[in-house]
C-alpha cells in the first residue's frame, strides 16, 4: 500500500493506469458521439463519395488556355523550361514549325508521362507564362502500362475558368500578374509610338 501511495505522489496525483483509462473515455465519448452528430462522421464511402480537396492539394500538371480556342488561346509558348527543370525528365516538347521548319512559339507535342511524374510542381514554379499548374485528379489508373499514362497536349489542356475554380486564390494571383504585365506591355507600346 505503502508502495502505491509513493508512486501516487511521484507522478502528480495520477494511479497507475490512469491514462489508459482516459483514453478509453475519449475514445468511448467520440464513438458514442459519432452516433447523435452527423458531422462527426469520418467514414467516406469511396469512390461514390468524396471529400473535397484543399486547395492546395495536386496531383499531376495540366495546361491552361484563355478563351474558347484551345490552340489559339494555349499559354504555353514551348520554352521548354518545365521540360529541362522537370527532375524525372516525363515532359516532353516539340515546337510547331512554320511552312520554311522555323520554329514558332507554341508546341506541337507536349507530353506528360505520369507514371513518371513526381507532382514536385517544380514545372510550374519555373513556367514564366502561368501556362502550367497542378490538377487535383488522382484516380488515374489503368490496365496498360505505358501509353494509357502518357498524357499528349490534348488530353492536358483545361480552360482558365477550371483553373479558377479548382484555385481561386493561385488563379487570382496568376490573372492580377498576367494583367499588370499586359498593362506594362501596352503602356511600352504607346511609349514607342510617341517616340
Amino acid at each position: 500500500m505503502e508502495r502505491m501511495a509513493s508512486h501516487y505522489r511521484k507522478s502528480g496525483g495520477r494511479w497507475l493506469g490512469s491514462g489508459i483509462l482516459r483514453g478509453m473515455g475519449v475514445t468511448l465519448k467520440n464513438w458514442i458521439g459519432s452516433y447523435f452528430d452527423p458531422s462527426r462522421l469520418v467514414t467516406v464511402c469511396y469512390p461514390g463519395e468524396r471529400l473535397p480537396l484543399p486547395e492546395n492539394s495536386r496531383s499531376f500538371p495540366f495546361l491552361i488556355y484563355d478563351g474558347d480556342d484551345p490552340e489559339a488561346g494555349l499559354r504555353c509558348v514551348a520554352c521548354r523550361i518545365c521540360e529541362k527543370e522537370c527532375p524525372p525528365e516525363c515532359i516532353h516538347i516539340e515546337n510547331e514549325r512554320d511552312e520554311n521548319g522555323k520554329p514558332r512559339k507554341r508546341p506541337a507535342v507536349f507530353d506528360i508521362d505520369i507514371s513518371v511524374c513526381m507532382s514536385c510542381q517544380i514545372c510550374v514554379e519555373v513556367c514564366p507564362f502561368d501556362a502550367i499548374e497542378m490538377d487535383q485528379i488522382y484516380a488515374i489508373s489503368t490496365n496498360a502500362r505505358f501509353e494509357p499514362l502518357r498524357l499528349h497536349k490534348e488530353q492536358l489542356l483545361k480552360p482558365n475558368e477550371y483553373f479558377r475554380e479548382l484555385s481561386p486564390t493561385r488563379s487570382a494571383a496568376a490573372d492580377a500578374r498576367r494583367e499588370a504585365e499586359r498593362a506594362k506591355q501596352a503602356k511600352k507600346k504607346e511609349a514607342g509610338k510617341k517616340g
